[in-house]
């Protein structure tokens, strides 16, 4: 069994909050270790993050000029999904983790 660590997700949000960040390959399962929001605007944004449907922050404020970090161990069995999106742009989204296989 193989356990490889790396980025689930790096870039920036849309304002969807459905928008489809990251997807278990089949056949393996991932550990979400960490989740980081930066929000580079000059006012506060807000975020929402949901595993596989399950909302886990929802409409979380993120000051101008920040970040905000969500350190957690969640198990995300085969096929299932990390969807978020923010209130603008300017917020970025990283998600670092675990996927074995």
């Amino acid at each position: 069994m193989a356990t490889t660590t790396k980025v689930l997700f790096r870039g920036a949000a849309t304002t969807s909050t459905g928008t489809t960040l990251y997807t278990t390959p089949a056949g393996s399962t991932a550990i979400i270790t960490n989740i980081l929001v930066e929000n580079s605007a000059a006012s506060t944004s807000t975020f929402t993050i949901a595993l596989n449907s399950v909302p886990i922050a929802t409409a979380v404020s993120v000051p101008a000029n920040s970040l905000t970090v969500i350190d957690m161990k969640q198990v995300l069995p085969a096929t299932q999904t990390i969807t978020g999106g923010a209130s603008t742009t300017a917020v970025d989204i990283h998600i670092s983790g675990i996927e074995v296989n």
